[in-house]
């Protein structure tokens, strides 16, 4: 063997080497990124809430707490979780006391739940707009939309699809699906460009072919662009899980979206950091549509 064939040979073992190894680890991050621990939903609901269910569209039962306004004039919020959170009534008191129904669910692969797979909006968009409809059913007439994190990326998705809300308020949502692995990946475990992009690229040929799901169809910034339904944008300026940048992005793509940037805000902690402002925005919004 000659020089040159030994050194082409050794760099084609290096290289199936790297590829094998890129494989794995994105093997291993989309299985991480599928499959986030549970956070338990409290056994006893809140005060005024009732439990409620539906089907998704592939059988997946979701499970949600609704509270009904004292006098129920046809307004409703929906309100939606972050990754690896459970539905929660923490916003519940300040809609009820506006006037608004509330529905809490908790997204698939989520507190109780079914399905096993996070899809970061794939199937999530769906799930929302059947629990629309549901609310549509219980005399809901005009439906609006608060999501936190991932909740607000799917509520962004679920628009392009369909005119289902009024008016959607989003906090902290991420403007698209790679990029935000990439970032994660840099921030968490140190892994450098563009070593960061290959891994990401790997776990999401492994998403397709493992489990069926192309994640390149999830992207909160091309959904934004083909919609009409008016969005606010919240994004905390001290945000490290999901950098501003990702609202900032999002609200480029559709000029008519508002932005609502927060100093000192954390992720998701628009209203612990601006205090009765946010409540006051955020009804605004909803009154203005």
């Amino acid at each position: 063997m000659t020089s040159r064939a030994k050194w082409l040979w050794a760099a084609g073992v290096v290289l199936a080497a790297g590829s094998a190894v890129t494989l794995a680890a994105g093997a291993v991050f989309c299985s991480a990124t599928l499959h986030v621990p549970r956070t338990p939903v409290p056994k006893l609901a809140p005060a005024g809430a009732r439990t409620v269910s539906l089907r998704a569209r592939d059988g997946v039962r979701l499970e949600a707490w609704h509270f009904a306004a004292p006098n129920h004039d046809g307004r409703c919020v929906i309100l939606l979780h972050g990754i690896a959170d459970r539905r929660g009534a923490g916003f519940a008191p300040l809609f009820l006391e506006a006037g608004y129904s509330v529905l809490a669910p908790d997204s698939r692969a989520h507190g109780e739940s079914g399905g096993a797979d996070v899809t970061y909006g794939l199937l999530e968009k769906h799930d929302l707009l059947d629990w629309a409809a549901w609310s549509r059913s219980q005399g809901c007439v005009a439906i609006y939309a608060l999501g936190e994190s991932l909740g607000a990326a799917v509520a962004i998705q679920a628009a392009e699809i369909e005119p289902a809300f009024r008016a959607i308020v989003a906090e902290c949502s991420f403007s698209d699906l790679e990029t935000i692995g990439e970032y994660r990946l840099r921030a968490s475990f140190g892994v450098p460009p563009p070593l960061d992009a290959w891994v990401v690229h790997a776990g999401m040929i492994w998403a397709r072919v493992r489990y069926g799901f192309d994640f390149r169809n999830v992207s909160p910034r091309t959904a934004i662009a083909h919609t009409r339904t008016p969005i606010l944008l919240i994004h905390g300026l001290a945000d490290r899980q999901t950098p501003p940048a990702h609202s900032e992005a999002l609200a480029r793509a559709n000029p008519s979206a508002e932005l609502w940037l927060v100093p000192g805000a954390g992720h998701t902690e628009a209203a612990q950091a601006a205090g009765p402002e946010f409540a006051r925005r955020v009804l605004a919004w909803f009154a203005r549509h």
